[in-house]
């Protein structure tokens, strides 16, 4: 009951203070008999979109495996060998730096155990530790109950897993979710305008346009004509995103991002793209497809109209395939809705200029007139193609842990691609339908020069430089041949462990930092510097990557080093907690045994929230300085907040 009650009061107090508090898993526990005296206990985690439940086999030191206590402690039953779980999902983390194994959506675990007579109930509980793409919570721990039953049909009984509050958990989760479907939209549009300046669709525009007006017994009927084939390009498009999503659903895309063959398959598939835009062939659909549908289009009306859409998509699909393909690749890696909104973005930049263009006629004359250009464009289109190819190639190898594309030669390839990209921009490379180069325009000529200058940047890369522009696609700086860069030796912070304050050590980049909280708010107010709270964890896959590419830049690295007093605070950490401390929760009023229990307990009290890295700037009267913010990749926005926050101490 009093358990219940806090449970109550905690609940409202998120929902008045509006805090996050996370709950993405539930469990459930079912019995199958085999027999008499043999039975499967099965636990069942259902796990919400966008987190993922790591496995119970996780290579030391990476994150908090899933694992499973059954209490035998009276001899009322025998555990049978070891809980299986399902295939699951294995990845190669470059943050751990290992192969990991998770479950989305789903997960289930079975356990055969051998049981005595009159024996009703068997108690376990669960540690686990859940992810998303921007943060993880710290390990946790729940009581299951399996009842034994001589049905043999399955006896489920729901576990509750702790306080929740569904608008609030989905809150973050649905936000990175829409930023990711935002920059799939973006690329896709811009995509779209890349493949209205191709060869095959370019001249289209004025022949179209001008079929609408001549054909229309009025101008505003010819508007209306042309409004109609867009949205029919739209429709056409977005059915096919929308086909991709149907066909494959959001788990099973994300299965396959990760997924070796996949990524080996649209690596050929890629590169055949890219040597079709090159000019060695042109990839086509059937001509007997577009006779049909010009048969269909004579038919006039409406239909005629979406048959005519259809007709373009057809007769050019020699340039927009390899580009629809490709957004199709790069949107089924990111899983869900992405193919659909992917397509959308797509076409709504390809029917945009019929529309506007059939509106306003006289513009026709602005446009510039077709040409060699238009096939410098689809060339390269298909050198940016053939770079990406070689993305997916890198992460089928880093799955595979084979060590072939390290990050030096990934580097040396992109290196070779641009800078013949280069020559290709300044005439000292043709390829085949190239009209004859007299002379370079100054647009190719800038061009040229921006892609060089690219190309020039990457070259210290093989020596061990960390490339931020292009971060991300490069493997990490420790999957290649020299991890510290050619030469380097690592010579330590500027403060050596005797001359540390008492309690602190060196944290990332030398920071001075605590991993204790009274330890590091004494030291805090004995310098009078304002305090950062860093709640982390030792697993936490956002919090390196804050780490390594937020934290390392000059400008915050010099306040986390001078300005403030770190605290950071390992939720995960497992040692003991030391006798005679208080060890109950207020949360919920149990015993706690670890040190990072005591920390989670504190963040999930003091500021509602549970979820890490999440990071506190306060007063030495431990009141905020300004509202606590999560997983920042932005550098600037990281900086502002930590600013913002000294500014107002310094009041």
């Amino acid at each position: 009951m009093r358990k219940l009650v806090l449970i109550v009061i905690l609940l409202a107090s998120v929902f008045v203070t509006n805090a996050q508090i996370f709950d993405p898993v539930k469990w459930t526990t079912s019995v199958e008999k085999i027999s008499d005296t043999e039975y499967v206990l099965v636990s069942e985690a259902s796990i919400e979109k966008g987190w993922h439940l790591y496995s119970q086999d996780v290579p030391q030191d990476g994150p908090i495996p899933t694992t499973f206590m059954y209490d035998d402690s009276n001899g009322d039953f025998t555990i049978l060998g070891n809980t299986t779980e399902e295939e699951g999902h294995t990845v190669d983390d470059p943050v751990f730096e290992m192969e990991i194994k998770f479950f989305e959506d789903k997960a289930t675990f079975r356990q055969q155990v051998e049981v005595q007579e009159n024996v009703s109930t068997i108690n376990a509980f669960v540690e686990f530790m859940v992810c998303d793409d921007s943060k993880c919570l710290p390990p946790k721990e729940v009581d299951l109950t399996f009842r034994i039953s001589d049905e043999p049909a399955v006896n489920a009984t729901e576990v509750e897993i702790s306080p929740s509050n569904d608008d609030l958990s989905s809150t973050e989760t649905d936000s990175a979710s829409n930023k990711g479907l935002w920059s799939i939209f973006l690329i896709a549009f811009f995509s779209g305008f890349a493949a209205l300046l191709t060869p095959c669709v370019f001249p289209m525009i004025p022949m179209t346009v001008s079929f609408f007006t001549k054909q229309s017994k009025s101008r505003a009927t010819g508007i209306r004509n042309a409004i109609i084939y867009g949205i029919s390009i739209i429709v056409i498009y977005v059915l096919l995103g929308a086909v991709v999503t149907w066909l494959f659903g959001a788990s099973a895309l994300n299965a396959l991002s990760t997924n070796v063959w996949f990524n080996i398959i649209f690596f050929i598939i890629l590169v055949v793209f890219a040597v079709s835009f090159l000019g060695a062939f042109e990839i086509m659909l059937p001509n007997s497809w577009a006779n049909k549908v010009d048969k269909q289009a004579d038919k006039g009306g409406l239909i005629g109209i979406f048959f005519m859409a259809l007709a373009l998509a057809i007769v050019s699909f020699s340039c927009t395939g390899p580009i629809v393909g490709t957004l199709l690749v790069e949107a089924a890696s990111k899983g869900g809705m992405a193919p659909f909104v992917g397509m959308f973005g797509f076409s709504l930049a390809l029917a945009l200029p019929f529309a506007l263009f059939a509106a306003f006629p006289g513009w026709l004359n602005s446009l510039p007139k077709s040409g060699g250009w238009l096939n410098t464009v689809k060339v390269v289109l298909g050198f940016l193609e053939l770079a990406l190819a070689f993305k997916f190639l890198s992460n089928a190898d880093l799955v595979l842990q084979l060590h072939i594309l390290e990050r030096e030669i990934f580097i040396a390839i992109w290196i070779a691609i641009f800078g013949a990209l280069a020559f290709y921009l300044f005439g000292k490379i043709t390829l085949p339908h190239d009209s004859p180069l007299t002379h370079i325009s100054v647009g190719r000529l800038s061009l040229g020069l921006l892609v060089l200058s690219f190309v020039v940047y990457m070259i210290p890369g093989l020596w061990g430089a960390p490339l931020q522009l292009i971060s991300g696609f490069p493997p990490a700086m420790n999957y290649s041949e020299s991890p510290y860069g050619v030469g380097y030796t690592k010579l330590g912070g500027a403060i050596s462990n005797e001359r540390l304050p008492e309690g602190a050590h060196l944290g990332p980049h030398d920071i001075i930092a605590f991993k204790d909280y009274e330890t590091g708010l004494a030291y805090a107010k004995k310098v009078d510097k304002p305090v950062m709270i860093d709640f982390t964890g030792h697993a936490c896959v956002n919090c390196r990557k804050m780490e390594e590419r937020v934290w390392s830049d000059p400008s915050v690295l010099n306040i986390l080093k001078n300005d403030v007093v770190l605290i950071s605070l390992y939720v995960d950490d497992k040692r003991k907690l030391p006798e005679g401390e208080n060890t109950i929760s207020e949360l919920t009023g149990e015993k706690l045994k670890y040190i990072g229990q005591k920390w989670s307990d504190f963040q999930t009290v003091k500021y509602k929230a549970n979820a890490q890295p999440f990071y506190v700037l306060m007063d030495l009267d431990e009141s905020n300085l300004i509202p606590p913010i999560g997983y920042t990749p932005g550098i600037e926005e990281y900086f502002d907040w930590l600013k913002e926050g000294i500014s107002k101490y310094n009041k």
